[in-house]
């Protein structure tokens, strides 16, 4: 009995599943991950908001977004830094797109409700490699401000 008790300690892991190809829609996916953690948190709001995003951008189900979601926390784990994402994004999305991404950074950035300087920071850099100025930042902001 020991040894079976032992045996389950000693097991190999699991191997990890590849990660997905860094695409637009990955890339977005790990950015408002990163979002999400700028503060150092990772809260119930934050995540239900990023599965709200990932769903409505790219027309998947509940259970397909939250699978989206995992694969790209992995990403955002993994990945290369902000550069790398947001290089991908703003070579194969439009400028009208893109501040919609900002947008969607600021919706998860007040989802649990308050905002800090990590947050804003990371916005700002994100807007800056997305070749977005900072009015467009602003009206993103207000306008994840507006929506319930």
């Amino acid at each position: 009995m020991f040894e079976r008790l032992t045996h389950l300690f000693h097991r190999r892991a699991r191997p990890k599943a590849p990660l997905p190809p860094l695409d637009a829609r990955h890339a977005l996916g790990a950015l408002l991950v990163k979002m999400a953690l700028a503060d150092r948190g990772y809260l119930f709001a934050e995540v239900a908001e990023i599965d709200r995003i990932l769903r409505r951008a790219h027309g998947l189900k509940p259970l397909e977004a939250a699978r989206m979601r995992a694969e790209c926390e992995a990403i955002a784990r993994a990945a290369p830094g902000i550069d790398e994402m947001a290089r991908v994004i703003r070579e194969t999305v439009d400028p009208a797109h893109r501040y919609e991404i900002v947008e969607a950074l600021w919706q998860v950035a007040l989802a649990d409700g308050a905002t800090d300087a990590q947050e804003a920071a990371l916005a700002d850099l994100v807007e800056d490699k997305l070749g977005l100025d900072r009015e467009a930042s602003e009206t993103a902001r207000a306008a994840a401000a507006s929506i319930p």
